[in-house]
């Protein structure tokens, strides 16, 4: 069975906020800067990868960085989010430092880990990132404990998880989607269902049409999204969050998207038609944001290049500076596995 092309904004058990008034200027800027710096990010892993300067393996996000991008614009500094191992896009999306990104892949002292963790293993605690997980669904129960946490604190703290559609048919999914909605927890589940778990469609992993159909079973509100609409993702987003945070419980979001790259380096692609690709590649979520920019008149040419070429440069400069840093060493490698005591 073929997956169709059209997305549509469909809704389950919740409305589908209005986004026709658009995002303002400066977080409409701020989108674009944020999108930008994913895909050029993005590209350049997979150059460095390609040349043998990066080692393991990798899960590139290019497609998708309106998902990541929307998801986190309405979220503040302290509000958590927990990733995958397509994750990149999260970690720039929620303000991580490219430079340390890029460290951590090329295996540096600098990296977020110290280059110990790699692509699939990236945090940072100071902006809220609590971690990728390269165990499918492994971190939606990190952040249904997260939320349960800020919750017992009393903290005004939304936690956010990102996961894709695989994840979906996982234990940890469902047990954490049911507590989460018997406690009311803070967390908002966001699923960027690009359509295939490792080389696996959905249309044969699922017996419902949409991610977000599930929501009813636990009692929150569900909403499948056109994922490549930043301004989408951002009025959805919005309003779950502003849910969590009032104390009215999660919800669900299903962000579909597509990723043009394979699963990871080694898919060869066997499982997907050039046309599918291709036809995904013509709703490229950046080219249709400045798109409607311009339209709306709210930036020009002029500044849509602007933006575009300081993102290209921010991940120039993190290349340069990472390949400079002093490479990890195995010597104290196991420094990190137990916790020192206090002397």
């Amino acid at each position: 069975m073929q997956r169709s092309f059209v997305i549509s904004s469909t809704t389950t058990s919740t409305p589908v906020p209005d986004s026709s008034s658009g995002l303002d200027l400066e977080s409409s800027r701020r989108a674009l800067d944020a999108m930008w710096k994913i895909r050029r990010f993005e590209e350049a892993v997979d150059d460095l990868f390609g040349r043998g300067l990066m080692h393991g393996t990798m899960h590139l996000s290019i497609g998708q960085e309106a998902s990541a991008t929307g998801a986190c614009l309405s979220l503040r500094r302290d509000d958590q989010i927990t990733s995958t191992h397509r994750g990149h896009g999260h970690c720039i999306a929620k303000g991580a430092s490219l430079e340390r990104m890029m460290a951590e892949l090329l295996g540096k002292e600098t990296g977020y880990c110290r280059g110990r963790g790699g692509s699939m293993h990236i945090a940072d605690t100071a902006t809220g990132n609590l971690g990728a997980n390269g165990i499918v669904a492994g971190g939606i129960p990190i952040a249904a404990g997260a939320a349960l946490a800020a919750q017992m604190q009393g903290l005004d703290r939304v936690v956010v998880s990102f996961f894709g559609d695989g994840a979906t048919n996982e234990g940890a999914f469902h047990e954490a989607l049911n507590l989460a909605a018997i406690w009311r927890l803070p967390v908002v589940f966001v699923c960027e269902n690009n359509l295939y778990g490792m080389s696996f469609s959905t249309d044969l992993s699922m017996a419902v049409p949409h991610v977000a159909d599930r929501a009813s079973a636990y009692g929150m509100p569900g909403v499948t999204i056109d994922g490549n609409d930043v301004e989408a993702v951002d009025a959805v987003m919005r309003e779950a969050v502003a849910r969590a945070r009032s104390g009215e419980g999660p919800s669900l979001i299903e962000a579909e998207t597509y990723r043009w790259k394979g699963h990871s380096k080694s898919d060869k692609n066997l499982y997907r038609t050039r046309e599918e690709i291709a036809g995904w590649r013509e709703r490229d979520p950046i080219v249709r944001f400045e798109q409607t920019l311009q339209q709306r008149g709210t930036l020009t040419e002029d500044q849509l290049r602007e933006i575009r070429d300081i993102a290209t440069q921010a991940v120039r400069d993190a290349v340069q500076a990472a390949n400079q840093a002093v490479d990890a060493v195995a010597d104290d490698i196991t420094s990190s596995v137990f916790a020192e005591a206090a002397r």
